[in-house]
């Protein structure tokens, strides 16, 4: 079993930055891929970024350029590195950890942009 955490939402006026941080504890060891996703009110649940145990990611086109995914040295801990922010990317960020064919989830950090 894997629980996460996560941290570092917030508001922040248009064109800011955030950084977002989700540790993951338990069975850290079987963890290959983590990740980020978002739902923003009234839509579907979208992928944000990931990374893979070798340090492969693959990022949504609407945050190309924007974001940044990155990973601890100790490897249970997954960064996101969010600037030049929208109004649009306000939703509520969940973190993930897939071991095998399942994938955990943290119960989610609110970011807001707004000014």
């Amino acid at each position: 079993q894997v629980q996460l955490v996560e941290s570092g939402g917030g508001l922040v006026q248009p064109g800011g930055s955030l950084r977002l941080s989700c540790a993951a504890s338990g069975s850290t060891g079987s963890i290959n891929r983590m990740g980020w996703y978002r739902q923003a009110p009234g839509k579907q649940r979208e992928m944000v970024a990931k990374i893979t145990s070798d340090g492969s990611t693959d990022y949504a086109d609407s945050v190309k350029g924007r974001f940044t995914i990155s990973r601890g040295n100790a490897k249970n801990t997954v960064y996101l590195q969010m600037s030049s922010l929208n109004p649009e990317d306000t939703a509520v960020y969940y973190c993930t950890a897939t071991v095998g064919w399942y994938t955990h989830w943290g119960q989610g950090t609110q970011v807001t942009v707004s000014s």
